[in-house]
């Protein structure tokens, strides 16, 4: 009798690798995939919240509460925080997940285009972006006055749908010969992104996530997705 296999294992199948010639995009989520935190919820703990905040947050990933509506809840539980915890968050707390820095070497050396779209905040993306060389970024803007977050989103939120919208608005530019996207997320508002990319990963995500895509590393770090490459 073959034993059942792990659920925690990575699921990696072969006949799902793509050309690397013809990958036009890499599209990824920033909190707890291309980083190992939600920001909000290390931003919440500066407020004495952390816990409240992290467990609305897991809700969300888990698509059972609305997403805009639970980011604004969250937001507002910041309002009068110093503007400066946010550089405390990323200097102290974030960190990017194991083998980003590996596949986006590996990806950008073949000419292929990076789109990090976070439903999180600018703060972060704009300073990955510097970091690691993404091509794009899209993410939300916190609210500021007199040097302290007004607990308020400014502009339109990035949910899911947006996500989406990103993918395919960036995919839609790049040449024929490089059509080839690949979407890589954990959280139930990645899930339309990852269905519209031609092959969508699922990176130690939420049970709904995993069963949607074919691609699922639960174990291993995002330069996993190296080994899908030809």
């Amino acid at each position: 009798m073959t034993a059942a296999a792990d659920p925690a294992d990575d699921v990696l199948p072969a006949e799902r690798a793509l050309p690397l010639a013809r990958l036009g995009l890499l599209a990824m989520d920033m909190d707890s995939t291309a980083i190992t935190i939600e920001c909000i919820d290390e931003i919440a703990d500066f407020a004495g919240v952390k816990a409240d905040v992290a467990a609305v947050t897991e809700a969300a990933m888990r698509g059972e509460i609305d997403f805009a509506q639970s980011l604004r809840r969250r937001v507002a539980c910041l309002e009068g925080l110093p503007v400066r915890v946010l550089a405390e968050v990323y200097a102290e707390r974030l960190r990017p997940s194991p083998g980003l820095p590996e596949l986006l070497a590996h990806v950008h050396a073949h000419g292929v285009r990076t789109l990090l779209v976070s439903g999180g905040f600018t703060y972060f993306t704009e300073r990955l972006r510097a970091r690691f060389g993404y091509t794009w970024t899209r993410a939300n803007t916190l609210g500021e006055r007199d040097g302290r977050l007004t607990g308020q989103v400014c502009g339109a939120i990035v949910d899911a749908a947006e996500k989406e919208r990103m993918l395919r608005f960036v995919a839609g530019t790049l040449p024929a010969a490089r059509a080839l996207s690949i979407a890589i997320g954990d959280g139930a508002n990645d899930l339309p992104m990852l269905r519209a990319a031609t092959l969508g990963v699922a990176y130690r995500a939420k049970p709904a996530v995993r069963a949607a895509v074919p691609v699922a590393i639960n174990r291993g770090g995002l330069d996993a997705v190296n080994t899908l490459l030809l």
